[in-house]
């Protein structure tokens, strides 16, 4: 099953928010995102369907290998691009919509590119921040 961009998204946000408090459901999902729970339901039950996640009896969400392996990919991109805007100056909270935009477009090859760039700047002035990024 090929995922699209918003399946990449409630991936991405139930990941942030089991980092958060460790227990995820639907009703966090729709607070944290602004969504409806009849438009989440639909979401968490197609992303169920495709081995994306598992729902527990307790209601929590819980995503699987395949869920986490996808969540985390979108997240790096996600921290690692918001970063890059910001290093050339972009106000934070326009860096963090744009880097929310291209993090689900943005071929390997070119996000390889730009993480190895914010590398080698930390390199370079010794932030340390080095770490953060990879």
């Amino acid at each position: 099953m090929q995922l699209k961009e918003s399946g990449e998204m409630y991936l991405e946000t139930i990941y942030v928010l089991n980092k958060r408090t460790g227990f995820v459901r639907s009703i966090d999902v729709c607070e944290e995102m602004g969504y409806s729970k009849p438009s989440v339901s639909r979401a968490v039950s197609i992303l169920r369907d495709g081995g994306y996640l598992t729902v527990g009896k307790d209601g929590s969400l819980n995503l699987t290998e395949l869920g986490k392996e996808v969540a985390e990919r979108t997240y790096e991109r996600h921290t690692v691009l918001s970063e890059f805007f910001e290093k050339l100056g972009v106000d934070p909270e326009v860096a963090v919509a744009d880097a929310c935009k291209i993090e689900h477009v943005i071929s390997s090859e070119t996000f390889a590119a730009v993480k190895q760039h914010l590398n080698d700047i930390y390199k370079k002035t010794g932030s340390g921040k080095e770490e953060a990024v990879c």
